[in-house]
């Protein structure tokens, strides 16, 4: 039965992709549970228009994107923490709050899993962070101050 997916199903199919998969799969699982429709004429022309809308809207988000990463580089981000004598912080900076912080003091908008950690930062002082995606990284510092 052909089947044209409504988003992303790892190893399954990618949103708008119209794929044959056995009958009792598509009627029990697919089509019941909102992942796919059935591919008729009419859907399959509907799922084109989808389509190209898609991905102009994808390429206005990553230039988007590579215009917010030059503006990054150039930027310092401070955060304030609790902190013990020592220097430690009593809870790690994550990749989601730098990506709050960052909207909040520079009103630019980069998805939380663009950021790259390894782990959080867990000691006062400024740290890089690279931001980014395969063809556009830029460097972040991030400055902890305790409070």
């Amino acid at each position: 039965m052909k089947v044209i997916f409504q988003h992303d199903l790892p190893k399954i199919g990618k949103k708008h992709q119209i794929k044959n998969v056995s009958d009792g799969y598509a009627v029990n699982f697919l089509i019941p549970n909102g992942h796919a429709i059935l591919a008729t004429p009419e859907a399959e022309k509907n799922v084109a228009k989808q389509k190209v809308i898609f991905e102009v809207g994808k390429k206005i988000q990553d230039n988007l994107l590579h215009k917010n990463l030059e503006t990054i580089s150039n930027t310092k981000l401070r955060i304030i923490s609790k902190s013990n004598d020592k220097g430690h912080l009593f809870s790690g900076i994550h990749k989601e709050q730098i990506a709050v912080e960052l909207l909040a003091q520079t009103n630019l908008e980069v998805p939380a899993d663009l950021i790259q950690m390894e782990k959080p930062i867990k000691e006062i002082g400024e740290h890089k962070i690279k931001i980014g995606t395969e063809d556009k990284t830029a460097i972040l510092i991030v400055e902890i101050v305790a409070e």
